[in-house]
């Protein structure tokens, strides 16, 4: 589901979606409208209209796998794993994770970052659709892509609640996605 060429169905999705979505401005620094999405998980209608969408991208695109980004792609992409019946990959933060881990590196404005998942999670074989909440500048989602093809694994996606439409996220994005699609829900 993307923002555009919505349906009826779609339509309700997003507007019960936003409608638990709080502007929260000047957070974390002056300027920033930050998005809060935990109204949204607190209310168990909305966290399960969501949970719905995201496992049935799952099944659209022949998902085997889950990986949700640390850490509310957790919150999210669990669920829906579950309600999909397929598996959940943590991906993490580096040094989270206990055993043999494979990292991937990636360009934040300032620095670098890095992040990991354990090194058997997933592997040939494997259709990994990744889970976040927030597409923004497409670092985190980017390093995920190129950590599962590493892994061996096929990607089967990239699906976000939200995408910051303003900011670079999806142009980052394409060229490590190749032809795998990625959908968001809202794009505000």
């Amino acid at each position: 589901m993307s923002a555009t060429g919505v349906g009826p169905a779609d339509e309700k999705l997003r507007d019960l979606l936003l409608g638990h979505i709080h502007d929260v401005p000047d957070y974390p620094k002056p300027g920033v409208m930050f998005k809060d999405i935990t109204p949204l998980l607190a209310d168990a209608t909305a966290f399960a209209a969501l949970t719905d969408a995201l496992a049935e991208a799952c099944r659209r695109h022949g998902a085997t796998k889950v990986v949700g980004l640390e850490a509310r792609g957790f919150i999210l992409g669990a669920p829906a794993a579950v309600r999909a019946g397929v598996g959940f990959v943590p991906v993490r933060k580096a040094g989270k994770l206990p055993g043999a881990t494979l990292a991937q590196a990636y360009e934040l404005e300032y620095g670098t970052a890095e992040i990991e998942m354990h090194a058997d999670a997933v592997g040939p074989g494997d259709r990994v659709l990744v889970i976040d909440d927030v597409l923004a500048t497409g670092g985190t989602a980017e390093a995920s892509v190129r950590l599962i093809r590493r892994a061996g694994a096929e990607v089967a996606g990239v699906v976000v609640l939200m995408e910051l439409g303003f900011l670079p996220g999806r142009e980052r994005l394409s060229g490590a996605l190749e032809e795998a699609p990625l959908e968001a829900l809202i794009t505000v």
